[in-house]
């Protein structure tokens, strides 16, 4: 009796947090094809038509298509700099025992500690000086760096469980300790492996705040897409384009619903295989 309870109490409870989170999706996206006085009228209706022209004003007037392609190639440079050298490290501070290991595990590992707003001021100063400020590369930098605390510490637990006789094997077979790690142990974490990268795509792709500071205003053409939203809905307190703005908002979720969608097998059995091993 008591696990039906329970059972019933926590259905209810995911059917509550999905209608949280559904909800103001369904709104954004509905009021990407609605014009501005069916957007101050009961959000719940239907549009009379779908104005698919706040799309059109969005992608080439607001310039999203310019600051999607950027925030793709900042993500794309950003997650694949993070889980080469991430899981690399996690790898050798898992599985390799030396003067200093722990030091190292637990200084990366206390990156999770700091928030992003506390080194703002520093990290502005440090890619300035490096002749990085305005540019993509000091921002997929500065990206790396703040995702490889979680990255570590994510994959380190689940290397640490990989058998060790699988790589005794590799190097009695005269493979060197990269070919084992990249040919034998990496596709054996492989449930992990994608799981951190779609939570760093997720992360990367949302981030606000280190683009605000690396890419100030004159570097416009080099804005990624969360700067291109917050200059939209500036824009629309002004001239009121509102349509265009959910539009935008629309194009922002998307790519990233899409992701999620796809791997979402993939996420869920490595957090499963984790937790079971």
């Amino acid at each position: 009796m008591g696990a039906r309870v329970f059972n019933a109490i926590a259905h209810f409870m995911l059917a509550l947090w999905a209608v949280v989170v559904i909800i103001p999706l369904l709104l954004t996206f509905l009021g990407s094809v609605k014009d501005i006085s069916e957007l101050f009228g009961d959000p719940f209706t239907l549009p009379s038509s779908l104005r698919w022209d706040n799309w059109v004003r969005a992608w080439d007037t607001a310039n999203v298509g310019q600051f999607m392609l950027n925030s793709v190639v900042v993500v794309f440079f950003g997650v694949a700099g993070t889980m080469l050298l991430g899981s690399m490290a996690a790898y050798v501070l898992a599985r390799y025992e030396f003067r200093g290991n722990r030091f190292i595990y637990y200084m990366f590992v206390s990156g999770l500690t700091f928030p992003v707003f506390l080194a703002l001021v520093p990290l502005f100063f440090v890619v300035k000086n490096l002749g990085l400020l305005g540019t993509h590369t000091g921002l997929i930098l500065v990206h790396i760096a703040y995702s490889l605390p979680f990255t570590i510490f994510f994959l380190a637990a689940f290397f640490k469980t990989l058998p060790t006789s699988v790589a005794e094997a590799a190097f009695m077979d005269g493979c060197s300790h990269a070919r084992t790690f990249f040919q034998v142990m990496l596709p054996m974490a492989r449930p992990a492996v994608v799981s951190v990268t779609i939570f760093n795509i997720l992360g990367q792709w949302n981030q606000y705040l280190l683009p605000l500071v690396l890419l100030p205003g004159d570097a416009e053409d080099k804005w990624v897409l969360t700067q291109g939203i917050a200059s939209i809905s500036t824009a629309a307190g002004n001239q009121a384009d509102w349509g265009a703005l959910f539009a935008a908002l629309s194009i922002t979720i998307l790519p990233m619903l899409v992701v999620y969608v796809i791997f979402q097998r993939q996420i869920q059995a490595g957090l499963t295989q984790g937790a079971l091993k």
